[in-house]
C-alpha cells in the first residue's frame, strides 16, 4: 500500500468515526428525552389525563372535545370497533353520557412514556362503570392506552386503546 493510498484510507475512517458519533449522538437526542424538559411534558401530560378523566366523569362533552385531537385521524378502539376522527367520537361520547359512565383510573399505576418531545403514550389500569339508561351500570377492568401529541394548544388525546381484562 503506497503513502498516499495509506493517508487516504486513515482520513476515511477517522471521518467514518466521526460520522457514527455524530449519528449516535443525533440518534440519542431524537429518542431521549431526559432532564427537566421531560419532567415538565410528563407533568403536562399527567395533568391532560386527568382533565379527561374529569371531563368524562362530569360528562363533559365540550371539555372532553377540547382535549382530542382534533383530526379525522384520532382514533379511539371501543369494543373491538375502531371510531375515526374526533366528531365521530364525541358523538359516541355523548350518548354513552346518557346513561352509566366512570372513568377510575388506578393513578399509583400511571405510567408515561414520552416518545419525544411532542409525543408521549399512557398506560393504566383502569375500571369503567358502564350501563344504559335506566339500567345497572357494570363494571369492567381495561388496561387503557393513550397517545397524547403536542399542539400548539397544548396536549390533546390522538388515540385511545383500551385493552379489556379478562373477567376473573
Amino acid at each position: 500500500m503506497s503513502h498516499r493510498t495509506s493517508c487516504r484510507a486513515k482520513r476515511l475512517w477517522r471521518h467514518g468515526r466521526i460520522a457514527m458519533v455524530l449519528a449516535a449522538t443525533v440518534l440519542m437526542s431524537m429518542t431521549q428525552t431526559t432532564g427537566p424538559a421531560a419532567a415538565a411534558s410528563e407533568d403536562e401530560v399527567r395533568a391532560t389525563f386527568e382533565r379527561f378523566v374529569t371531563a368524562q366523569n362530569a360528562h363533559d362533552v365540550k371539555a372532553v372535545e377540547s382535549l382530542l385531537l382534533a383530526s379525522p385521524d384520532f382514533l379511539w378502539i371501543t369494543r373491538g370497533a375502531p371510531v375515526w376522527g374526533a366528531e365521530v367520537a364525541l358523538t359516541r361520547f355523548a350518548a354513552l353520557y346518557a346513561g352509566t359512565w366512570r372513568l377510575d383510573p388506578e393513578t399509583s399505576a400511571l405510567k408515561i412514556m414520552m416518545l419525544g418531545d411532542g409525543a408521549a403514550q399512557i398506560f393504566v389500569p383502569i375500571t369503567f362503570a358502564i350501563g344504559a339508561p335506566g339500567q345497572s351500570a357494570q363494571q369492567t377492568k381495561f388496561l387503557m392506552n393513550q397517545v397524547l401529541v403536542r399542539t400548539s394548544a397544548g396536549w390533546k388525546v390522538s388515540s385511545i386503546l383500551p385493552i379489556p381484562l379478562p373477567v376473573q
